[in-house]
């Protein structure tokens, strides 16, 4: 009686666990995304090299990550978005994105 049980049991104990490693793995995504497109957008807002700017958020966004940039006036906006690992369709999570704008400084003049 025990066995059958245990097959039961088994099963749906490492389910749980791989669902429940999977949502601290999205945190985490989620945290990095969130730094990279902070990151970008301050680098952005001080006017550095935008190729400094794309290899700094790519450093600190998850791997795989795809960032995109744009500027609204005197805003600039940084957008880091990751795609989740398969298990994670099933907490209904297909793809992370995080924002961040930052104002443009001016120069000292």
């Amino acid at each position: 009686m025990v066995t059958a049980e245990l097959a039961v049991a088994v099963p749906a104990v490492v389910l749980v666990l791989s669902l429940c490693l999977t949502g601290v793995g999205l945190g985490v995504d989620h945290l990095q995304c969130a730094d990279a497109a902070r990151i970008g957008a301050r680098e952005l807002a001080r006017a550095e090299d935008p190729e400094r700017v794309a290899r700094d958020t790519a450093r600190a966004a998850p791997p795989g990550a795809a960032i995109a940039w744009d500027h609204h006036g005197d805003l600039v906006e940084v957008t880091v978005r990751v795609g989740t690992p398969a298990l994670a369709g099933v907490l209904g999570v297909d793809s992370l994105s995080c924002s961040s704008a930052a104002r443009v400084e001016s120069s000292p003049g």
